[in-house]
């Protein structure tokens, strides 16, 4: 089985909730979701967030949010792969 990972923290510092911002009436989330579930090769999108609006957002988009992560993981200086560990 092959995941689609999107990494979607809540903490964003530029552009406060960078993710869930609306683009042409979608949150932003919503079209990396939709790319990974529209791919031949993903068999499943999974979205890790530490943030409750992401995740109902994410699964609204038909992304799976299993697990919160924990805040220990999700902040600026967080490596990508204990991220994809978790």
């Amino acid at each position: 089985m092959i995941l689609g990972l999107v990494p979607a923290r809540g903490g964003s510092k530029g552009i406060k909730k960078k993710n869930i911002k609306e683009l042409l009436g979608k949150p932003l989330i919503a079209y990396s979701i939709e790319q990974g579930l529209a791919s031949t090769v993903i068999d499943k999108v999974v979205v890790s967030t530490d943030d409750a609006e992401i995740a109902d957002i994410a699964r609204a988009a038909g992304a799976e949010v299993p697990f919160m992560r924990p805040a220990e993981l999700a902040r600026d200086d967080t490596p990508m792969f204990p991220v994809m560990e978790h």
